[in-house]
């Protein structure tokens, strides 16, 4: 009976592979190009080029990546981005903008303006010197000149309009930086904040604060209209929460998960704002936390076996610069995460195909 229910559960996870792979089909050739901004569970390599410790772009990073190439992905080879990318049908994998080898194919395909370390708050930002939201913009600004300057007007008006955005951050916010204001916030005013913020992020409010920056490129100035925001994922599981906050048994932090999911809820409402006020819009919510739940408590239809300790040095806390301590894993396709935060491949492919599926997809055609 047992090897029965094994069977009929890697049945279940070819097809949900085989339904993703349906989807990447039927929506190649739809979109011209895909951008990604958000932090370092999107990051392909931005933070390459910035002066941060906050990087990915040395071993173990990168070493089952064609070539054992560390890219700055937080990963062992590809990530999220890239992953997002190929259900679009788009490319196989999305350059970080920063990267002055870009030639005009990869430009006009899309780019990743992501950056680890940063949030919707830009307290959080600061703290890793990383790239902030309003920089991130400002780039895809530049970025349309750059393809202005090397294409018909017509071109790039295409490219700009039909293109897909996809937005991945605040997870930095209500793990790093919500514990040093809570003083000031409550859970409910905080996340009230980073919709806020999201919201500036997508359109000019029709009269601007004292303070905020009037020349800020908005996404929806700018001409984005197919806008896809994932969820956070539940942060709370990650092997360096669990070994700091989670006691002798390392259990999930439910305070900071609790955080998330009060976010996850109201990044909703966002989503049915931005349909409401912005003509032409088409913003979608991609469900990412319970996909990870999911993974976590099912993980061996995939070939995982682990799925509370990370693959890098002990697995506990190690990310960024503390993996090179000795005791990386053998095989990462077994892990569920790399580092201590961070996704392996195995698992950001499973993670994004099956957050960006068909019926979601259709939701920004």
């Amino acid at each position: 009976m047992a090897t029965l229910h094994v069977l009929l559960a890697c049945i279940l996870a070819l097809l949900v592979c085989s339904a993703a792979a349906a989807a990447a089909e039927s929506y190649s050739n739809k979109v011209p190009a895909v951008f990604v901004f958000g932090d370092s569970l999107v990051d392909t390599g931005n933070n390459n080029y910035v002066a941060t410790i906050a990087k990915g772009n040395f071993p173990p990073y990168g070493r089952d990546f064609p070539g054992g190439k560390a890219t700055g992905r937080f990963s062992n080879a590809k990530g999220v981005a890239d992953y997002i990318a190929e259900v679009f049908g788009v490319k196989q994998l999305l350059p970080p903008y920063l990267d002055p080898s870009l030639d005009l194919p990869e430009l006009l395909t899309g780019v990743c303006f992501a950056s680890a370390g940063s949030g919707y708050d830009p307290r959080t930002p600061q703290k890793m010197n990383a790239i902030p939201m309003t920089t991130q913009l400002n780039m895809f600004k530049e970025y349309i000149k750059k393809i202005n300057a090397s294409v018909s007007p017509e071109r790039t008006q295409e490219i700009i309009s039909q293109s897909a955005y996809v937005i991945f951050m605040g997870s930095n916010d209500l793990t790093n930086t919500y514990p040093t204001v809570n003083y000031r916030y409550t859970e409910e005013s905080y996340t009230d904040l980073m919709i806020s913020l999201a919201l500036d992020f997508h359109k000019v409010r029709p009269e601007p604060e004292p303070d905020q920056n009037t020349e800020f490129v908005k996404l929806y100035e700018v001409g984005a209209r197919r806008i896809g925001l994932l969820e956070l994922p539940p942060t709370g599981c990650a092997p360096a929460i669990r070994s700091s906050q989670g006691g002798l048994r390392r259990e999930c932090s439910e305070s900071l998960n609790r955080r998330i999911r009060l976010f996850n809820s109201k990044l909703s409402l966002m989503v049915d704002q931005l349909n409401q006020e912005l003509p032409g819009t088409k913003a979608v919510k991609f469900e990412f936390y319970d996909h990870v739940v999911s993974l976590a408590d099912n993980p061996a239809p995939y070939g995982i076996e682990e799925v509370t300790r990370g693959c890098c040095g002990t697995g506990n806390i190690e990310t960024g610069v503390l993996c090179v301590l000795p005791g990386t894993c053998a095989v990462a396709d077994k892990y569920m995460f790399f580092d201590s935060f961070h996704p392996t491949e195995v698992a950001a492919r499973i993670l994004t195909k099956q957050a960006l599926s068909p019926s979601y997809l259709s939701k920004l055609f």
